[in-house]
């Protein structure tokens, strides 16, 4: 019994550190859900926003402390750790895409770069995972205190998924 309490009350904490990213997909769901409740938008621009909406509150939150994230970033995301100027283009790319997701700005290849990018980042947390590593995910920044987990993974690999979705989606319809 104890041991169960003991991993409820682990459970219960490591939800606490995801909380802001909870509240990041939740807004960044319910802004283009409101736009389309407005007759605003499509159905195919409330994924497109979300997405956007997404990208471009992450990368707000990395700019908070440049050399800090990419300190954090490095630590995990392989293309940093080889080139290390990338972790300072990284939340240019983020904010590029969300504001390419907004206005629907050559969406191939805006779809094609998040592949590309995500999928990267998602290699990177993987392997970080399975090294044992307790690292801090530098998704929000230094600001705020999310660890790096499948949460992370999830985060990265949804984005790709939305993305080859949409692509297949152009290709076929």
């Amino acid at each position: 019994m104890q041991n169960a309490n003991e991993q409820m009350a682990k459970l219960q904490a490591q939800s606490k550190g995801y909380f802001p990213l909870i509240i990041i997909v939740v807004f960044s769901a319910l802004i283009p859900l409101g736009q389309n409740l407005l007759g605003k938008t499509s159905s195919v621009s409330i994924m497109y926003g979300f997405m956007g909406y997404f990208l471009i509150i992450l990368s707000m939150f990395k700019f908070f402390d440049l050399p800090g994230f990419v300190k954090g970033f490095a630590k995990y995301d392989l293309v940093t750790q080889k080139f290390h100027p990338y972790g300072y283009i990284y939340p240019f790319i983020e904010l590029f895409l969300g504001l390419a997701y907004l206005s629907h700005f050559i969406l191939f290849l805006t779809n094609l770069i998040a592949i590309i990018v995500m999928s990267a980042g998602a290699i990177g947390v993987f392997k970080s995972l399975q090294s044992g590593e307790d690292v801090k995910c530098a998704c929000l920044g230094t600001g705020l205190n999310v660890p790096l987990s499948t949460v992370s993974i999830v985060e990265n690999v949804g984005m790709v998924v939305m993305a080859i979705f949409q692509i297949v989606r152009h290709l076929f319809v």
